[in-house]
């Protein structure tokens, strides 16, 4: 029997607070599309990394090609005057 391997992606995650509701909402820009929530930090992280592999697995399976995050993003407040 072959011994199957995974590949490691790394991936910048967004979490932003859910006003409405609490916890945190949470996006990777690189994989769009995917996104997740919890009702803390950890446990946004740990359902946007299911979310993650999911999104992955199903482009793998698709034939499609996994994005990679070549440069890391930053984030940086900006304030806009209307």
């Amino acid at each position: 029997m072959k011994k199957k391997t995974h590949k490691i992606y790394d991936y910048t995650a967004v979490f932003e607070p859910d006003l409405e509701s609490g916890g945190y909402v949470v996006t990777i820009p690189a994989l769009p599309g995917c996104i997740s929530q919890g009702e803390t930090f950890e446990e946004a992280k740990a359902m946007i990394e299911d979310a993650a592999s999911l999104f992955i697995e199903f482009m793998a399976e698709e034939k499609q090609e996994i994005p990679v995050e070549s440069e890391k993003i930053f984030t940086a407040p900006v304030r806009v005057t209307a």
